[in-house]
């Protein structure tokens, strides 16, 4: 099989072709019809997260239909269509996957990091930590569902029952929680890049009240606040776009440092919190809310042997809504 291959930080990714794999009791392998492209991709690349298995296939967004089963499998049947996201696996018996709370298991392994990922034309998965896929999403629509939908629902719901509402960084997560927001009758405000004016109009198509760089302020107070870019600064920038009692949900998996600042920005009852990982749980309210909305995915596509170029034009910030690799069709 054709996979996209990443060796160490500084290096260039590499086509290869790889054994087939074979799915292990439990696990399922799996034919990728598409794979998002995330900025998480990015971090791995730049060293940011530093502990990847080497050589690596990346990529967690994968929309495949089952090829083989393992032994035991009972959750799936070959030629059923399936997602596979972040979290590739659990423990299932430490004190944080007991509580509800296996996204933050210490032994957890996550796709395209600890195991192969969909940057590639077949890979395993294990059937538990693989959801259904809502009808009505073609493969690459589907794809940014599952990370940047199921860890930007996460961040959302963290962030309470937050009328006035602020996303900072408007890409793959933000543009489906704008519109999830939306729904429920939330008002939304989104901050951009300085000066990029496309992506403020695009906020605004999708429902956004107000949108501007993240050097400005809104026109009011928020309640809370979602920070997608990985830019400790932005933290500040958003307790201070705050009202009292607000918080700040910071929902990426790496982000700079964030500054030394006042404790007047927390005072009032303000709080910061992080995001980390998702649970099954949130694949499952996710994956039933979205087609409700309905959420639409606005995907720029890229070929699988152009995944350099895919994720070169993720880190421009030139990119309406995500980028998705087309693998090969399904069916």
């Amino acid at each position: 099989m054709r996979a996209i291959v990443f060796t160490g930080v500084g290096e260039p990714l590499v086509e290869r072709e790889l054994p087939r794999p074979e799915p292990g009791p439990g696990a399922v392998r799996l034919d990728v019809h598409a794979c998002g492209v995330c900025r998480t991709d990015l971090h791995i690349l730049d060293g940011e997260l530093s502990r990847p298995k080497l050589p690596l296939v990346l990529g967690h967004q994968i929309v495949a239909t089952v090829g083989a089963l393992g032994a035991g499998v009972t959750r799936f049947s070959v030629g059923e269509r399936v997602g596979v996201p972040w979290l590739a696996w659990t423990c299932g018996h430490c004190r944080y996957c007991l509580s509800g709370r296996e996204n933050l298991c210490d032994a957890a392994r996550f796709t395209g990091y600890d195991v192969d990922g969909g940057f590639a034309e077949e890979t395993v998965a294990d059937e538990r930590f693989c959801f259904a896929i809502p009808g009505g999403y073609p493969d690459v629509r589907a794809a940014p569902l599952l990370c940047a939908g199921l860890i930007g629902y996460r961040a959302y719901r963290l962030a309470g029952d937050a009328d006035r509402l602020g996303l900072y960084g408007f890409g793959a997560a933000a543009h489906i929680l704008c519109q999830v927001a939306r729904s429920e009758g939330r008002r939304v405000f989104a901050f951009t890049r300085p000066g990029d004016t496309d992506t403020q109009a695009f906020a605004l198509e999708l429902g956004a009240e107000w949108a501007g760089g993240s050097d400005e302020r809104a026109p009011e107070e928020l309640d809370a606040a979602i920070v997608f870019a990985p830019i400790g600064e932005l933290v500040l920038a958003a307790l201070a776009a705050c009202a009292k009692g607000g918080s700040v949900v910071c929902a990426g998996i790496h982000m700079s440092d964030i500054p030394q600042f006042p404790y007047e920005l927390l005072w009032g009852e303000r709080m910061v919190r992080s995001v980390a990982n998702l649970t099954r749980d949130d694949g499952v309210a996710f994956m039933a809310a979205a087609p409700t909305v309905p959420v639409e995915t606005e995907v720029t596509v890229f070929p699988l042997a152009e995944a350099g170029p895919a994720l070169d034009a993720l880190r421009s910030g030139a990119i309406r809504g995500a980028v998705v690799l087309s693998v090969s069709p399904s069916g």
